[in-house]
């Protein structure tokens, strides 16, 4: 028989154009079709949030010409689909990292030294708003917000009051902070140097990823291209510097947060990832001098599968980016390492129990994508800030997970599977059209500046939000199972002596600091600014004085200026 007639004896096409089996034609035609005849309500075309199709059942001819050391490759090899180590969890579970703030630095060091002594294996700070927006507790400006929905910060003497007692160089730490992430950095590594440890030893994560600032948080300081320069500054300097230390952490969370679909999510966290790449390398940094330390931050959301496959081609699309597009030469330059948490923006008011589940979706998620570290959101953050029962019994769904449920024992379990090895190929390639709409516009920045990725998350906002408004989408309490209210839960309240304690320690700082060297540090910070000097050596010098965030953010602005979005049709 020739080879055409061979084809087709083993081949047909179904009703949709897709190659299939015999077999399979056999059990569409005789199965199927007639369990969708029972039930009519299941005809409808169902998809991930992204808009892929998902089929009714995968097999081998989902996967025409699929190659297992192109499209995926051993556990810790290129291009590390199946994930960034060789073992994965079998040798060491993901780091537990719970997101906790509030009040005063003597409240969060507090909350940080109990999730430790609960079994935590890694610390995430966050920040309130006047510190996002380099602003001092005393501020007119931070009225009514310091300490709210982060800790306040506003000088070394904080921070080395947050981190009082935290053992530095054996516990990995992350920080929230963006705009003014250069300063915060500069006060970490000052309060490291002053309780005695080593910059070369200490460990953690910047985020200090301004362009998801622009695109979605809009917590933002200064114009794009100052603001790109204070992030290529802290890379370099890492480099150098604190070499166990990841500068930047680039975010995908908050963006997913604003409404972006999840390949959205995807391709503008990763193009994000490519503009600071080429900043870093027009700083006169070699590629590999620096890649090995950058992660990256993703959202955790509720459709299991979209978000597994999301992870997957995170790591494919990093691999090839690095190796392929900057010519990367070092293996660990093209791993995708990234942390996960749960997504915020999915937990409801309504029936909060039902947010324990949506978060153990989610963290499941998270683990079978291969994530290196995850935080898992607290059933009342819809409410308030997390209570300490609610923190713990988040941390305890991870430990549960890590080791009760069997997922540490194989690396990437879900590999191999028909479906997302189909799912994991279509978000690459929809992540693939998004960077060729980028790169045509000029890169993110020119994107940014002419409202493309802005808009994108917009539409498929207002999408998602119609598609619940018609119960196309069902959330469970809210527009569907919906029951009585219950009694409303236990809430944190956040003490209202935190605005005036801060108030206070910074009077009493401004009285008993040397003037003179305060000065002359800033100024020198200024001049620095206005050349092209690495800014860190500056900011530690003013840190090291005791300058406040906002007396360094207000020279930074008087040579920088700040900016003001402009609106988009």
């Amino acid at each position: 028989m020739a080879k055409e007639n061979q084809a087709e004896a083993v081949s047909c096409t179904d009703a949709s154009g897709r190659r299939v089996s015999p077999a399979e034609r056999e059990w569409q035609e005789n199965v199927l079709k007639h369990a969708l005849k029972r039930s009519p309500e299941r005809q409808s075309v169902f998809t991930t949030s992204s808009g892929l199709p998902f089929e009714p059942l995968y097999t081998p001819a989902d996967l025409p010409g699929f190659e297992y050391e192109r499209e995926l490759g051993d556990p810790g090899e290129f291009p590390f689909t199946r994930g960034a180590h060789a073992t994965m969890y079998r040798g060491k579970p993901w780091t537990m990292r719970q997101f906790s703030g509030f009040g005063t630095p003597e409240e969060t060091n507090q909350r940080l030294r109990y999730l430790l002594d609960q079994g935590q294996t890694g610390l995430s700070i966050a920040f309130d708003l006047p510190t996002l927006m380099g602003y001092d507790s005393d501020h007119p400006l931070a009225e009514g917000e310091v300490g709210k929905c982060g800790v306040a910060v506003s000088s070394l003497e904080d921070m080395e009051t947050l981190l009082q007692g935290i053992p530095l160089e054996s516990v990995s730490v992350s920080m929230t902070i963006n705009s003014p992430a250069a300063i915060l950095w500069a006060m970490y590594l000052a309060a490291a140097e002053k309780a005695g440890a080593d910059w070369k030893r200490i460990s953690g994560t910047l985020q200090n990823d301004i362009l998801k600032e622009y695109i979605a948080q809009k917590e933002y300081i200064f114009p794009p291209s100052p603001s790109m320069r204070l992030v290529a500054d802290t890379i370099a300097f890492a480099a150098r510097e604190a070499p166990r230390w990841n500068p930047i952490s680039i975010s995908g969370y908050h963006i997913r947060e604003a409404g972006s679909t999840a390949v959205q999510e995807l391709a503008f966290t990763l193009r994000d990832g490519v503009e600071y790449v080429e900043w870093a390398q027009r700083a006169g940094l070699d590629v590999d001098d620096f890649a090995p330390r950058l992660s990256f931050f993703f959202n955790s959301h509720n459709d299991l599968f979209e978000e597994v496959a999301k992870f997957r081609a995170a790591r494919k699309v990093w691999a090839r980016v690095m190796r392929e597009r900057f010519g990367a030469k070092n293996p660990r330059s093209w791993m995708c390492r990234f942390h996960v948490q749960t997504a915020g923006c999915s937990l409801t008011a309504q029936q909060p129990y039902n947010n324990v589940v949506r978060t153990a979706v989610q963290a499941l998620a998270a683990v079978l994508g291969g994530a290196q570290s995850l935080h898992t959101n607290a059933l009342d953050e819809a409410w308030a800030l997390p209570t300490e029962s609610a923190a713990r019994l988040a941390l305890r769904t991870q430990q549960v997970l890590a080791h009760e449920s069997g997922l540490t024992e194989v690396a990437d379990p879900l590999g191999g599977s028909y479906m997302v090895e189909k799912l994991t190929l279509e978000t690459e390639r929809a992540c693939w059209k998004y960077f060729e709409q980028i790169d045509s516009l000029g890169g993110m920045v020119a994107a940014i500046e002419q409202g493309f990725p802005q808009k994108e998350i917009h539409d498929a906002a207002y999408a998602y939000q119609q598609a619940v408004e018609r119960k196309e989408r069902i959330v469970v309490g809210v527009n569907g199972f919906v029951s009585e209210e219950e009694r409303p839960i236990e809430t944190l309240t956040v003490s209202e002596r935190a605005p005036a304690e801060q108030r206070r320690k910074l009077a009493e700082l401004r009285k008993r600091r040397d003037d003179v060297r305060l000065r002359s540090t800033l100024q020198a910070l200024g001049g620095a600014a206005a050349s092209n000097a690495n800014l860190m050596p500056y900011l530690l010098e003013c840190v090291r004085s005791y300058a406040t965030l906002g007396e360094m953010c207000g020279v930074l602005r008087q040579v920088f200026g700040t900016y003001k979005e402009p609106a988009f049709r």
